[in-house]
């Protein structure tokens, strides 16, 4: 696309840069003619960092004129490249998308047209040069506001009960996963949870194991490790600290607790990250918020993160039809009462709840889905939200509203 689009022009010198003008104009184009990209597939993302990064090499730039056109034509490459990192990392979200595949298509043409090499580096971001330290590098809210003008957006994702979990795109599975499964896997943070089969129910597995890895970046913050196992929630890191780094009289990395032994609180201000870790019951859960730019940095091969894509469609169980036995329908009228007074939204909570009382015969599981909600109300700053409500369950109010709809019709046909 983009080739047919700059092929004419491409004659001239490097220095005049008219493609720049095209694939700007093309990208423009696409993100105005499709509105409707879904929100977990973020091409335009994609699109609007490879214009931010050879914005700068445009021939009306004062930087680009005191380039030479070879300098020029090597940081567009590296610009390219880093687009084509950026759609590969979109690959799996953004599958059958028209500006995902024309994106693709077009950084194809443009590396063959600039002979350009398939590796070597990739653009840094602009205008920060590469080294160098604002005094808000280390606190990303701060660094964020100074820089765009505006707070970062923030996600959500959290893993509870049987395990349940909320991911970053307010997807909403049950995973009868066993194991350890990466959680997070990204340049700044590894999340990591342990399923093992618990002791009586009807589903095998609970958490019993967090481990979080905070990475080591730049001058802000050492590689440190946290670790949870059921009955040791510890308020501290593994080497036994409780805080690290230290800027503007603001502690970088911090632990805390507001109940020794079963509830620690993470913040990591250089990544803007909160994460609450809690037992509940003879279950661990953990509630995470990050800016999404935290948690979209990771390579193309980091494809398996729960918290980015749930657990694997063979993997699933459907919360809302617990299994059918006769033994439990005494169980599943107790289990909604119960649930009903802790939790009186009906939201995937609640069908959590619910689920995981049956499931396991403990009235101490229903705590994990409270807590779970709790902590997606301290830190979801949209209240709207915060309660999800299951698909088939709201399949059925549309179709009780429609039923409601006709017979009102037919009434008014009759009279």
């Amino acid at each position: 696309m983009f080739g047919d689009c700059c092929t004419p022009l491409m004659e001239v010198q490097f220095t005049l840069l008219p493609w720049k003008r095209c694939i700007h104009l093309t990208l423009l184009l696409v993100q105005l003619s499709l509105p409707e990209v879904g929100a977990s597939c973020r091409i335009l993302r994609c699109n609007s960092e490879f214009v931010a990064a050879t914005v700068h090499l445009s021939s009306s730039s004062s930087s680009a004129a005191a380039l030479s056109s070879k300098v020029v034509n090597s940081a567009y490459c590296s610009a390219l490249r880093s687009y084509g990192r950026c759609t590969k990392r979109m690959a799996r979200p953004c599958r059958g998308d028209l500006a995902y595949h024309s994106a693709v298509q077009g950084i194809e043409d443009l590396l063959i047209q600039h002979h350009c090499p398939r590796v070597g580096p990739t653009a840094q971001p602009w205008p920060l040069p590469q080294g160098t330290m604002s005094e808000d590098t280390c606190l990303y809210e701060r660094n964020q506001v100074s820089r765009e003008g505006q707070m970062p957006e923030y996600l959500y994702c959290s893993v509870f009960g049987d395990p349940h979990i909320r991911t970053f795109n307010n997807d909403f599975h049950t995973c009868a996963v066993q194991g350890a499964w990466p959680l997070i896997d990204n340049d700044y943070l590894y999340v990591q949870v342990t399923s093992t089969p618990a002791k009586g129910g009807m589903y095998p597995t609970v958490v019993t194991k967090i481990t979080i890895i905070l990475k080591s970046w730049r001058q802000c913050a050492d590689q440190q490790q946290y670790q949870a196992e059921l009955d040791n929630v510890p308020a501290a890191f593994a080497d036994g600290s409780v805080w690290s780094g230290e800027r503007r009289g603001h502690r970088v990395l911090m632990v805390r607790t507001e109940s020794p032994g079963q509830h620690a609180e993470i913040r990591a201000a250089h990544i803007g990250t909160l994460m609450v870790v809690r037992q509940s019951g003879r279950s661990l859960s953990l509630s995470i918020r990050s800016p999404r730019g935290i948690i979209e940095a990771f390579d193309p091969d980091h494809d398996l993160q729960l918290c980015m894509w749930g657990c694997p469609a063979s993997q699933r169980i459907n919360t809302l039809s617990p299994p059918a036995l006769n033994s439990l329908a005494e169980a599943a009228i107790r289990a909604e009462a119960h649930c009903s007074a802790l939790l009186p939204t009906q939201d995937v909570y609640f069908h959590a709840c619910v689920f995981d009382l049956i499931t396991s015969g403990d009235l101490n599981s229903s705590t994990a889905a409270v807590n779970a909600l709790q902590d997606a109300r301290n830190m979801i700053s949209n209240g709207q939200g915060i309660h999800l409500i299951p698909v088939a369950a709201a399949g059925r109010a549309r179709l009780q509203l429609l039923l409601l709809l006709l017979s009102i019709l037919g009434i008014l046909g009759g009279a």
